[in-house]
């Protein structure tokens, strides 16, 4: 079901590539933010009458509360956006599908790269749960190569799956990592869009990170918007135990971040979450590595029950990050950065856990030739 409303804009809020973040005014009288991507051709202006999907708001679903511009009133009249040179679909039958220059495609000036036998030759790819772990994880590299004082920082991708949102646009953590220069650039697969490449699937995504962006390591993490059910199996994370077979048949070093909290309320999200550990236990059926980070003693003991159950994958016991280093780390980035409405010291083993794993897979780097 697709509910919608029309409204007048009111104000422009912010804009950035991509996107504008704009106020309207409903029907009822009340003022809504509403997201309108601009890669339909146009930017809004204050007074535009705009069609708007306000299903996931009137649902009461925390979509970060905003409604999203479907059309503009009389936008017959104005210009499309640029075609593309490429002839692979994304949101493939829906009135909203648009055609991208895929790298495998014929068209790519990469395409000679998929025809050929090439594999990760090793390269380290961490695999997050949580969009909010990519910009922790890229805050302790930044800082970990700033202590060792190597000769250049590490060449990262990103891959955003489209397990979560499908535009790429819409990550404002995306948009601060290309601005700071922290990342080589973003993959975009499956029916996720919008990066500066775009992959039919996992397997050229992750030889695309390798081959096309020269990246040293990699971080696949789906969009904002994560799906949960609150049922051992029905939820957008499982996708990390088939992004683990698919790092290792293309031999590279598949490492996840557990998703790790003593701060959340639900059980079944207490220290390592039932996500991260069903991901490993039912739908990763290669090995991988699952760094995990020193706490304190009675959490550490509860997190080691739960662990014994991954049998099969490596398991690595990082040393202790304290507070204060992943609070130095963290101040390089220009916003606060939440997970479930919780920061770092309102959470802090979630934080531990994925700077561990961050650590681990510059030493896995560092390591080889």
């Amino acid at each position: 079901m697709m509910i919608k409303e029309n409204g007048t804009v009111e104000r422009i809020d912010s804009v950035r590539e991509g996107l504008q973040i704009v106020s309207v005014r409903m029907p009822n009288g009340d003022l809504a933010q509403a997201v309108h991507y601009t890669d339909a051709g146009f930017l809004l202006v204050v007074g535009d009458g705009v069609g708007l999907n306000v299903t996931a708001i009137n649902l009461a679903l925390n979509s970060g509360g905003f409604h999203i511009v479907v059309h503009k009133h009389g936008v017959d009249e104005e210009p499309l956006g640029q075609s593309s040179d490429g002839h692979i679909m994304k949101l493939k039958y829906t009135p909203m599908q648009r055609s991208v220059m895929a790298v495998e495609e014929p068209v790519s000036a990469y395409h000679s790269v998929f025809n050929k036998d090439v594999h990760l030759d090793g390269m380290p790819v961490l695999l997050g749960e949580l969009h909010s772990m990519l910009p922790v994880v890229m805050c302790w590299l930044q800082d970990r190569e700033l202590r060792r004082g190597s000769g250049g920082p590490l060449k990262v991708a990103y891959i955003m799956t489209d397990g979560g949102a499908l535009p790429l646009r819409w990550s404002q953590h995306v948009a601060h990592l290309e601005a700071l220069g922290w990342i080589e650039g973003a993959i975009t697969y499956g029916q996720a869009y919008g990066g500066s490449i775009e992959a039919v699937n996992k397997f050229s995504a992750l030889l695309a990170a390798k081959h096309v962006m020269k990246a040293d390591l990699c971080v696949v993490t789906m969009g904002p918007g994560i799906v949960g059910t609150g049922t051992r199996y029905g939820y957008s994370g499982l996708e990390i135990g088939e992004l683990v077979n698919a790092v290792h048949v293309l031999r590279g070093t598949p490492i996840v971040i557990p998703r790790l909290s003593f701060a959340d309320l639900r059980e079944r999200h207490r220290g390592i979450s039932h996500h991260t550990l069903t991901a490993l236990e039912l739908a990763a059926v290669c090995p991988a590595h699952v760094p995990l980070p020193s706490l304190a003693e009675e959490q550490q003991a509860y997190l080691r029950k739960q662990v014994h159950r991954l049998q099969g994958h490596t398991l690595a016991y990082m040393p202790t990050i304290s507070l204060e280093e992943m609070t130095e780390a963290l101040t390089r980035y220009p916003v606060e950065i939440t997970s479930m409405g919780r920061g770092l010291q309102q959470d802090p083993a979630y934080f531990q856990a994925i700077c561990s794993a961050a650590e681990y897979a510059g030493q896995i780097h560092s390591r080889q030739p």
